[in-house]
C-alpha cells in the first residue's frame, strides 16, 4: 500500500478527466453537427422573415380599411405615418407593431413602405390631417434587405398580396393588379 495517498506508483495513470483526443472528437461532432443544421435554420429564417412581411402586408391592409370607414371619410392615409397617429382622445393609433413609426420601416429584415396620393377633394380627417392631404387608394411592399432573398410583397386599395421575384414598388399601381407579380391565395 502506498502510504502517501497523493501520489502515484510510476507507470500509472490517471483514469479521470479527458485526453485532447477525446476533446478534439467532441468538438469535430459538433461542428458536423452544426454544418449540417445550419442550412435548414437559414431557410426556417427566410420563411420567417417573409411570413412576417406578408403579416405586414395584411396589417397595412386592414388598418387603411379602418382608417377609411372610421376617420378618413372614406379616403385612405397617405403613409405610415399618418396610420400611426392616433385620433384626439385616443391612445390607439390605426397601426401597431412599429409600422407606424415611420414611412419607411425596416421589420423582420424587410422595408416595408408605403403611399397614397394626395386627394384634393379629401376631407379632414379625425386624426388631424388636413383637407386634401388623404388618398383615394395606396399602394405598400415589402422588400426584403437580404441580397440573396427573392421574395418581394406588394399590395394595395384591392387588398390582394402580391408575390414577385424582384421589387413591386416601382410597378405596384395604387389601384388594381400590378403589371408583375401574383396573387398570394
Amino acid at each position: 500500500m502506498n502510504p502517501n495517498p497523493t501520489t502515484r506508483p510510476a507507470g500509472c495513470q490517471d483514469a479521470r478527466g479527458f485526453t485532447l483526443v477525446d476533446l478534439m472528437f467532441v468538438v469535430f461532432m459538433i461542428m458536423v453537427l452544426s454544418l449540417i443544421a445550419l442550412p435548414s435554420l437559414l431557410t426556417a429564417k427566410t420563411a420567417a422573415s417573409a411570413a412576417s412581411a406578408i403579416g405586414s402586408m395584411r396589417t397595412i391592409g386592414s388598418s387603411q380599411l379602418t382608417y377609411a370607414l372610421t376617420c378618413g371619410g372614406g379616403f385612405y392615409a397617405p403613409n405610415l405615418v399618418t396610420l400611426g397617429t392616433a385620433p384626439p382622445g385616443s391612445t390607439a393609433p390605426f397601426i401597431g407593431g412599429g409600422l407606424g413609426t415611420a414611412n419607411s420601416v425596416v421589420k423582420s429584415g424587410y422595408r416595408v413602405q408605403m403611399l397614397g396620393p394626395a386627394f384634393a377633394g379629401a376631407p379632414t380627417t379625425c386624426n388631424g390631417l388636413g383637407a386634401g392631404l388623404a388618398a383615394q387608394a395606396y399602394k405598400a411592399t415589402a422588400d426584403p434587405m437580404a441580397p440573396n432573398v427573392t421574395r418581394f410583397f406588394g399590395t394595395n386599395a384591392n387588398g390582394v398580396i402580391y408575390e414577385n421575384t424582384t421589387s413591386l414598388w416601382g410597378v405596384m399601381p395604387d389601384v388594381g393588379e400590378p403589371p408583375a407579380g401574383k396573387p398570394i391565395q
